[in-house]
């Protein structure tokens, strides 16, 4: 029978000295990260050097032909341009309808839980049932908008057809859909703010509008820029709204950049192809993150 104070066994103190106590916590989630995210990477940009095929098992490496032809494509290009109108068009009115959501529940109106239930209820349904109710809403002839339009004496749209307004109706979907998580954060921000800074400023006689445009803005600055980020971050990567209400058309005038990726690599079966233009892709996203970050530093500064 071994002693309860027996020393360790000499293959165990050899991992410990070779492991730190922390590493040893993390090597589950190391590894997982490993498998699903640094191999995928890794095996994709392998892929985009050669000219991997679905209707072909035995790939030729090509070096960066796919990245020449990428660049001159003008279907990327114009892929790449909706995306960033989408982005353009939907980061504005995420921010600030979510701010003012947050501000309208924070004032304290009657049945807080109601509102909160209401702005945050839609961020909780999948994708696909919020594309399905926003085409029986965008209906020509039997959806709720057109019938108001028709109330009101004006024409009907064409609300997913139309080119002119195909994109608008896109961003007002993932409005409804999305806003609830930047408005959690907002709220969240607002809870968190000192009591006393409001009351110093009415002690001072700053009425409402002043404690909100000296107290309260100031106070979110922080977070008003990781939300903008992670809202612009969210746009770029926009595929799943628009392929179900849209396809990316009309004449792919809403398609995005990683809906040409799917459709080159799925529909074309050129896989090495798509995974070219996929880091061409990732490239200009590190790169625009980049750009985000540094300007937030130098206005902290």
């Amino acid at each position: 029978m071994s002693s309860p104070h027996a020393s360790p066994r000499p293959g165990a103190l050899s991992v410990r000295r070779l492991l730190p106590p922390g590493l040893l916590f993390a090597l589950p989630f190391l590894t997982l990260f490993a498998l699903f995210m640094l191999w995928p990477l890794g095996h994709g940009l392998w892929m985009s050097l050669t000219d991997q095929s679905l209707s072909a098992h035995d790939p030729s490496f090509i070096g960066l032909d796919n990245f020449t032809e990428a660049l001159q494509d003008a279907e990327m290009w114009r892929a790449l341009g909706h995306t960033l109108w989408f982005t353009a068009l939907s980061t504005v009115p995420l921010v600030a309808v979510a701010l003012g959501m947050a501000l309208l529940v924070h004032t304290g109106v009657p049945g807080q839980w109601v509102w909160r239930l209401a702005f945050f209820a839609p961020y909780l349904l999948p994708v696909g049932v919020v594309s399905l109710l926003w085409i029986w809403l965008y209906q020509p002839d039997l959806g709720l908008y057109n019938h108001l339009l028709a109330v009101a004496g004006l024409d009907q749209v064409a609300w997913l057809s139309d080119e002119s307004v195909a994109m608008g109706a896109i961003v007002l979907t993932t409005l409804w859909w999305t806003v609830g998580f930047n408005f959690l954060l907002y709220l969240a921000a607002l809870q968190s703010i000192p009591d006393h800074l409001y009351e110093a400023a009415a002690i001072d006689g700053a009425g409402a509008w002043r404690r909100l445009w000296s107290v309260t803005l100031p106070q979110l600055s922080r977070i008003t820029m990781v939300i903008t980020v992670l809202q612009i971050l969210a746009s770029l990567k926009v595929f799943d709204q628009v392929y179900l209400l849209t396809k990316g058309g009309p004449n792919n005038s809403t398609r995005p950049v990683i809906e040409y990726v799917y459709d080159v690599g799925f529909t074309g079966y050129r896989l090495g192809y798509a995974s070219a233009i996929s880091y061409i892709f990732f490239a200009l996203v590190v790169l625009a993150s980049a750009a985000q970050y540094a300007a937030f530093r130098r206005r902290e500064k």
